[in-house]
């Protein structure tokens, strides 16, 4: 839709990030991947995501074809372990992908855009990122 409307929407779709927390981070994450999106979509015109913004998930599934990942948790959070989080980025750094990692003490699952919290401002470190990876 975004692809196929850009100049209508009057957006870029040639740099994009996807972002979303929980379930919605992994939704992400199978998005960004290049070989997942091309399978999806059949379309091998729309550009691979510039980045992914993932928070609170416990996602481990990773390869060669990942976008740039930034990831932020709580060291709290029941139900998404942040150890799981790490470890998958230790891995794609490992491939050479470029990436970003930020644990929170004391917040659980859910906290947001983290205002009043130890997490607040974390959404800019995160378009900093984004930009970097462009």
């Amino acid at each position: 839709m975004i692809e196929d409307h850009a100049k209508e929407l009057e957006v870029d779709p040639r740099h994009y990030s996807l972002w979303g927390g929980s379930a919605g981070a992994r939704m992400a994450a199978e998005l960004e991947n290049k070989e997942v999106l091309y399978q999806l979509t059949g379309r091998t015109d729309i550009p691979q995501a510039d980045a992914v913004i993932m928070q609170y998930t416990g996602y481990t599934q990773f390869s060669s074809a990942d976008a740039p990942t930034y990831v932020n948790v709580g060291d709290s959070d029941w139900i998404a372990g942040w150890r799981t989080m790490k470890h998958r980025l230790v891995s794609l750094e490992k491939l050479g992908i470029p990436t970003e990692f930020h644990v929170y003490p004391g917040l659980n699952h859910g906290f947001g855009l983290g205002e009043g919290t130890v997490a607040e401002g974390w959404i800019n470190d995160a378009i900093k990122f984004w930009k970097a990876n462009m």
